[in-house]
């Protein structure tokens, strides 16, 4: 579809196949795309800062687009509160805290905030310096989610990462000092992982009593390095080991899981991310940012121009947008459920048809076929996945394709 009526609100708002009675929640999400060196097993848009002559990240430059990409996009969502922030990459804690300090009083000054928003930084440790998770504190930060992935220095090496154990507990002890709540980032089935190292891993991590644990298992995605030079992995049986061991003690230690890979203690679940899984609204500025926003009649997709020059380039002209579409009404069915379902407990049926625009019966077979399967529950007010649906969670959410 043609980028030309992106931001005119006129276009979007025009009668269509859809009849959304209210608007989701509103969250922004910021891209900052560079990190010290990519990762083998990363599928983001991030991109090393290769930097010649001792040149410095064109902070300045950057944030002058993301102004200007925020002000294009305002009449898209005028009026609108915004709930949440997320500060992702890349390594947006390769930023100074005086850019982050900056880049939030632009997003203050242009859009209305929730008293309590939540605003996520991510971090990495390889990044990491006495007192400047503090500083990013002071800027307006609320909320750190720091990339440790392991605690073991041989794990560590063999996932390609910049920092060491040492340098992991020292960034998770000044966060724990300098933030009420944080999140930790973890991953198991490792290249050459045992259950009992796993285990010691996610011990470390608790032993820091962390309000958030993200825990991912490592998967081999397209276009990664580790897709051309395959490690090896655990077998599949250990990976289930390891993944029963680590609800085991998430659970000791007082914490719900709530969504298929994050664990949370009560009060602490990620806001952010519970809008994506709850098919909220999101605008997404940066270097190739998708967002996802909601009018009256139809549901559209934006996504950013993804090379961080060329993003420069266009955002500044005005022009931060690549591509854009208007969802189709067959394909909303699956789009919830791919994130809804990914939640312990589930979504509310009135949700669903206040987010879709789509009645309840656009999804009755496959929730009869779910049910039937022993993938779902359902009342008369939500449903959710069963353990076994957890389990077989990409078919369950498959139920739910266009035929």
């Amino acid at each position: 579809m043609s980028t030309e009526r992106w931001n005119d609100p006129g276009h979007w708002m025009r009668p269509g196949t859809l009849q959304l009675s209210s608007l989701p929640p509103l969250s922004l999400y910021i891209h900052l795309p560079w990190c010290l060196k990519k990762c083998p097993y990363c599928d983001f848009n991030s991109h090393e800062w290769a930097g010649t002559g001792g040149d410095a990240m064109p902070e300045q430059r950057y944030l002058d687009a993301l102004r200007a990409d925020l002000e294009a996009s305002l009449p898209l969502i005028w009026g609108r509160t915004v709930h949440s922030i997320f500060i992702g990459g890349g390594t947006p804690s390769l930023f100074s805290p005086d850019a982050i300090d900056r880049l939030l009083s632009d997003v203050r000054a242009r859009l209305r905030l929730e008293a309590d928003c939540e605003v996520t930084l991510e971090a990495n440790p390889g990044t990491f310096e006495k007192d400047r998770f503090r500083a990013f504190r002071q800027a307006g930060v609320t909320r750190l989610s720091i990339g440790v992935q392991s605690f073991d220095d041989a794990a560590l090496k063999a996932l390609g990462r910049v920092h060491d154990r040492a340098q992991a507990l020292a960034a998770v002890e000044e966060a724990a000092q300098s933030f009420d709540t944080f999140n930790l980032d973890v991953m198991y089935a490792l290249p050459g992982q045992t259950l009992a190292a796993c285990e010691q891993d996610i011990r470390t991590a608790l032993s820091f009593a962390p309000p958030h644990v993200s825990i991912y298992h490592l998967t081999l995605e397209p276009n990664t390095y580790f897709a051309k030079f395959p490690p090896k992995l655990p077998p599949e049986d250990d990976a289930y080991a390891m993944l029963d061991r680590i609800t085991e003690l998430t659970a000791a230690a007082g914490m719900d899981r709530y969504e298929v890979s994050a664990y949370a203690r009560e009060g602490h679940a990620c806001r952010h991310n519970l809008n994506y899984w709850r098919f909220g609204d999101y605008l997404g500025i940066g270097a190739g940012a998708h967002g996802k926003l909601s009018f009256a009649h139809r549901v559209v997709r934006q996504v950013r121009w993804r090379e961080p020059r060329l993003y420069m380039e266009r955002a500044l002209a005005g022009e931060p947008v690549t591509s854009l579409e208007e969802v189709a009404r067959a394909d909303l069915p699956f789009e919830y459920m791919l994130n809804a379902l990914r939640l312990r407990h589930g979504f509310a049926l009135q949700d669903f048809m206040d987010r879709t625009g789509l009645p309840l019966s656009a999804i009755a077979p496959a929730l009869e076929q779910g049910i039937a399967q022993g993938w779902l529950q359902r009342d008369a007010h939500r449903a959710w996945p069963t353990e076994r649906g957890f389990d077989f969670l990409s078919d369950l959410q498959a139920l739910f394709l266009p035929d």
